[in-house]
Protein backbone atom coordinates (compact mmCIF):
# COMPACT_ATOMS: atom_id res chain seq x y z
CA UNK A 1 0.00 0.00 0.00
CA UNK A 2 1.86 3.11 -1.23
CA UNK A 3 1.90 6.39 0.44
CA UNK A 4 -0.01 8.93 -1.96
CA UNK A 5 0.90 11.83 0.52
CA UNK A 6 4.28 12.75 -1.71
CA UNK A 7 1.64 13.20 -4.93
CA UNK A 8 -1.12 14.99 -3.05
CA UNK A 9 0.86 17.44 -1.01
CA UNK A 10 3.05 18.28 -3.74
CA UNK A 11 0.60 18.34 -6.39
CA UNK A 12 -1.29 20.69 -4.64
CA UNK A 13 1.56 22.94 -3.32
CA UNK A 14 2.82 24.30 -6.92
CA UNK A 15 2.01 27.32 -6.59
CA UNK A 16 2.11 28.05 -2.94
CA UNK A 17 5.91 28.96 -1.55
CA UNK A 18 7.40 26.50 1.01
CA UNK A 19 6.04 23.76 -0.29
CA UNK A 20 3.13 23.88 1.96
CA UNK A 21 -0.32 21.56 0.55
CA UNK A 22 -3.21 23.86 -0.46
CA UNK A 23 -5.42 21.10 0.59
CA UNK A 24 -5.22 20.93 4.52
CA UNK A 25 -6.95 21.62 7.15
CA UNK A 26 -5.95 23.69 10.00
CA UNK A 27 -9.02 22.21 12.31
CA UNK A 28 -8.58 21.67 15.78
CA UNK A 29 -7.79 17.92 16.92
CA UNK A 30 -9.95 18.83 19.78
CA UNK A 31 -13.44 17.81 18.15
CA UNK A 32 -12.54 14.85 17.58
CA UNK A 33 -14.03 11.16 19.53
CA UNK A 34 -15.15 12.03 22.77
CA UNK A 35 -13.41 9.96 25.14
CA UNK A 36 -10.36 9.69 23.28
CA UNK A 37 -9.08 7.41 20.30
CA UNK A 38 -10.73 4.21 20.04
CA UNK A 39 -9.73 2.83 16.53
CA UNK A 40 -11.23 3.12 13.04
CA UNK A 41 -14.58 1.42 12.95
CA UNK A 42 -15.31 -0.83 9.89
CA UNK A 43 -17.49 1.67 8.97
CA UNK A 44 -14.77 3.89 7.94
CA UNK A 45 -12.88 1.16 5.28
CA UNK A 46 -16.41 0.47 4.27
CA UNK A 47 -17.22 3.77 3.45
CA UNK A 48 -13.95 4.07 1.23
CA UNK A 49 -14.76 0.86 -0.47
CA UNK A 50 -18.15 2.24 -1.70
CA UNK A 51 -16.12 5.75 -2.40
CA UNK A 52 -13.75 3.74 -4.66
CA UNK A 53 -16.80 2.07 -6.59
CA UNK A 54 -18.48 5.44 -6.87
CA UNK A 55 -16.21 8.36 -6.99
CA UNK A 56 -19.06 11.29 -6.74
CA UNK A 57 -21.05 13.65 -5.49
CA UNK A 58 -23.92 11.98 -5.18
CA UNK A 59 -22.30 9.05 -3.05
CA UNK A 60 -20.44 11.46 -1.43
CA UNK A 61 -23.38 13.49 -0.06
CA UNK A 62 -25.04 10.24 0.47
CA UNK A 63 -22.49 9.07 2.84
CA UNK A 64 -21.35 12.62 4.42
CA UNK A 65 -22.26 11.71 7.82
CA UNK A 66 -20.51 8.11 7.66
CA UNK A 67 -17.23 10.05 6.51
CA UNK A 68 -17.72 12.32 9.89
CA UNK A 69 -18.56 10.22 11.99
CA UNK A 70 -16.12 6.71 11.17
CA UNK A 71 -13.08 8.83 8.98
CA UNK A 72 -12.76 11.87 10.38
CA UNK A 73 -13.63 11.93 13.66
CA UNK A 74 -11.57 8.98 14.42
CA UNK A 75 -9.04 10.73 12.60
CA UNK A 76 -8.93 13.93 14.32
CA UNK A 77 -8.73 11.80 17.86
CA UNK A 78 -5.79 10.16 16.53
CA UNK A 79 -3.96 13.03 16.10
CA UNK A 80 -4.78 14.41 19.23
CA UNK A 81 -3.54 11.15 20.89
CA UNK A 82 0.02 12.01 18.94
CA UNK A 83 0.14 15.56 19.44
CA UNK A 84 1.94 15.28 22.76
CA UNK A 85 4.53 13.32 21.10
CA UNK A 86 4.86 14.95 17.53
CA UNK A 87 3.17 18.05 17.82
CA UNK A 88 0.12 19.52 15.95
CA UNK A 89 -1.16 17.63 12.61
CA UNK A 90 -2.86 19.06 9.92
CA UNK A 91 -4.90 17.08 8.27
CA UNK A 92 -6.02 17.04 4.70
CA UNK A 93 -9.35 18.04 3.10
CA UNK A 94 -11.41 15.07 1.56
CA UNK A 95 -11.76 16.58 -1.74
CA UNK A 96 -8.98 16.65 -4.62
CA UNK A 97 -7.70 19.74 -6.46
CA UNK A 98 -8.74 18.05 -10.18
CA UNK A 99 -7.36 21.43 -11.97
CA UNK A 100 -4.15 20.44 -13.57
CA UNK A 101 -5.06 16.50 -13.19
CA UNK A 102 -6.53 14.36 -16.11
CA UNK A 103 -8.20 12.73 -13.72
CA UNK A 104 -11.42 14.78 -12.42
CA UNK A 105 -12.34 12.43 -9.58
CA UNK A 106 -13.30 14.73 -7.24
CA UNK A 107 -12.97 12.97 -3.70
CA UNK A 108 -9.90 11.78 -2.59
CA UNK A 109 -10.05 7.68 -1.64
CA UNK A 110 -7.80 8.11 1.28
CA UNK A 111 -8.19 10.33 4.27
CA UNK A 112 -4.26 11.61 5.03
CA UNK A 113 -2.99 14.30 8.28
CA UNK A 114 0.67 15.72 8.17
CA UNK A 115 2.75 16.64 11.29
CA UNK A 116 6.14 19.30 10.03
CA UNK A 117 8.70 19.04 11.51
CA UNK A 118 9.87 21.32 9.51
CA UNK A 119 7.12 22.64 6.31
CA UNK A 120 7.82 19.85 4.12
CA UNK A 121 9.27 17.31 6.31
CA UNK A 122 7.90 15.42 8.91
CA UNK A 123 5.00 12.73 9.79
CA UNK A 124 2.12 11.45 7.64
CA UNK A 125 -0.97 8.95 8.23
CA UNK A 126 -3.79 7.84 6.11
CA UNK A 127 -6.61 5.57 6.69
CA UNK A 128 -8.41 4.00 3.39
CA UNK A 129 -10.00 1.11 1.92
CA UNK A 130 -6.77 -0.73 1.84
CA UNK A 131 -5.91 -0.55 5.69
CA UNK A 132 -3.44 2.23 7.99
CA UNK A 133 -0.44 3.57 6.61
CA UNK A 134 2.69 5.65 8.37
CA UNK A 135 5.40 7.49 6.94
CA UNK A 136 7.90 10.01 7.61
CA UNK A 137 10.11 11.78 5.19
CA UNK A 138 9.94 14.94 2.98
CA UNK A 139 7.43 15.20 0.23
CA UNK A 140 8.54 18.68 -1.41
CA UNK A 141 10.44 20.01 -4.63
CA UNK A 142 12.17 22.81 -4.02
CA UNK A 143 15.97 23.34 -5.96
CA UNK A 144 17.66 23.91 -2.85
CA UNK A 145 16.20 21.39 -1.12
CA UNK A 146 17.25 18.86 -3.66
CA UNK A 147 20.83 20.22 -3.61
CA UNK A 148 21.38 20.09 -0.34
CA UNK A 149 19.86 16.21 -0.51
CA UNK A 150 22.53 15.20 -2.88
CA UNK A 151 25.23 17.00 -1.57
CA UNK A 152 24.61 15.12 1.83
CA UNK A 153 24.21 12.24 0.18
CA UNK A 154 27.59 12.58 -1.35
CA UNK A 155 29.49 13.36 1.39
CA UNK A 156 30.89 10.33 2.47
CA UNK A 157 29.99 10.91 7.05
CA UNK A 158 26.34 12.18 6.27
CA UNK A 159 26.03 9.91 3.39
CA UNK A 160 26.83 6.43 4.93
CA UNK A 161 24.95 7.89 8.44
CA UNK A 162 21.60 7.96 5.58
CA UNK A 163 22.64 4.84 4.62
CA UNK A 164 23.11 3.16 7.98
CA UNK A 165 19.14 4.62 9.06
CA UNK A 166 17.50 3.60 6.02
CA UNK A 167 19.08 0.34 6.52
CA UNK A 168 17.75 0.17 9.56
CA UNK A 169 14.17 0.77 8.93
CA UNK A 170 14.03 -1.76 6.26
CA UNK A 171 15.20 -4.32 8.53
CA UNK A 172 12.63 -3.07 10.58
CA UNK A 173 9.76 -3.39 8.03
CA UNK A 174 9.45 -0.53 6.76
CA UNK A 175 9.38 0.46 2.83
CA UNK A 176 11.63 3.33 1.43
CA UNK A 177 9.69 5.23 -1.68
CA UNK A 178 9.77 8.67 -2.81
CA UNK A 179 9.95 10.89 -6.21
CA UNK A 180 13.02 9.12 -7.54
CA UNK A 181 14.92 9.26 -11.24
CA UNK A 182 15.12 5.98 -12.90
CA UNK A 183 18.79 7.29 -14.00
CA UNK A 184 21.91 8.45 -11.92
CA UNK A 185 21.20 12.38 -11.40
CA UNK A 186 23.90 14.60 -13.84
CA UNK A 187 27.34 15.24 -11.96
CA UNK A 188 27.36 11.73 -10.36
CA UNK A 189 28.95 8.68 -11.62
CA UNK A 190 26.90 5.65 -12.18
CA UNK A 191 28.88 3.54 -10.19
CA UNK A 192 28.69 5.91 -7.17
CA UNK A 193 28.39 3.66 -3.49
CA UNK A 194 24.60 5.45 -2.70
CA UNK A 195 23.70 6.14 -6.31
CA UNK A 196 19.85 4.88 -5.25
CA UNK A 197 19.72 7.38 -2.51
CA UNK A 198 21.19 10.32 -5.10
CA UNK A 199 18.06 9.04 -7.41
CA UNK A 200 15.78 10.59 -4.58
CA UNK A 201 14.48 14.23 -5.24
CA UNK A 202 11.80 13.58 -2.31
CA UNK A 203 12.19 10.49 0.45
CA UNK A 204 10.16 8.89 2.57
CA UNK A 205 9.90 5.34 4.78
CA UNK A 206 6.78 3.86 5.14
CA UNK A 207 4.87 1.02 6.88
CA UNK A 208 1.09 -0.05 6.28
CA UNK A 209 -1.57 -2.54 7.38
CA UNK A 210 -4.57 -4.13 6.22
CA UNK A 211 -7.77 -3.84 8.06
CA UNK A 212 -7.26 -6.47 11.50
CA UNK A 213 -9.04 -6.24 14.51
CA UNK A 214 -6.77 -4.16 16.30
CA UNK A 215 -7.33 -1.15 14.07
CA UNK A 216 -10.88 -1.17 15.23
CA UNK A 217 -9.33 -0.11 18.86
CA UNK A 218 -7.05 2.27 20.56
CA UNK A 219 -4.23 0.22 20.17
CA UNK A 220 -3.97 1.56 16.56
CA UNK A 221 -2.17 4.89 17.72
CA UNK A 222 0.36 3.36 19.60
CA UNK A 223 1.28 1.71 16.31
CA UNK A 224 1.52 4.64 14.58
CA UNK A 225 3.30 6.21 17.14
CA UNK A 226 5.66 3.12 17.22
CA UNK A 227 6.66 3.85 13.18
CA UNK A 228 6.58 7.47 13.33
CA UNK A 229 9.18 7.22 16.49
CA UNK A 230 11.51 4.24 14.20
CA UNK A 231 11.58 7.03 11.59
CA UNK A 232 12.66 9.43 13.84
CA UNK A 233 16.15 9.30 12.83
CA UNK A 234 15.57 9.49 9.02
CA UNK A 235 13.17 12.97 9.87
CA UNK A 236 16.06 14.39 12.05
CA UNK A 237 19.01 13.89 9.04
CA UNK A 238 16.32 15.52 6.64
CA UNK A 239 15.75 18.14 9.16
CA UNK A 240 19.30 18.42 9.38
CA UNK A 241 20.91 18.25 5.88
CA UNK A 242 17.96 19.05 4.10
CA UNK A 243 15.96 21.65 5.75
CA UNK A 244 12.36 23.31 3.96
CA UNK A 245 12.51 25.10 0.81
CA UNK A 246 13.48 28.89 0.54
CA UNK A 247 12.46 28.62 -3.40
CA UNK A 248 9.03 27.80 -5.09
CA UNK A 249 8.28 23.86 -5.71
CA UNK A 250 9.47 22.57 -8.83
CA UNK A 251 11.63 19.17 -9.92
CA UNK A 252 14.98 19.09 -10.94
CA UNK A 253 16.72 16.32 -13.67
Amino acid sequence: MRARWIRTAADAAKSLPGGYPAAVSKRSTEDGQSGGFRGFPDEAFVFYEGLEADNSKTYWTAHKAAYEEHVRAPMLALLGELSSDFGAASMFRPYRDVRFSKDKSPYKTHQGAFVDAVPGVGYYVHVSADGLLAAAGFHSHGADQIDRYRDAVDNDATGKHLESIVATLRESGFDLDGDALKTRPKGYPADHPRIELLRYRSIYAERSWQPQPWIHTASAAARVREAWSAAQPLVAWITEHVGQTHEPSRRRP
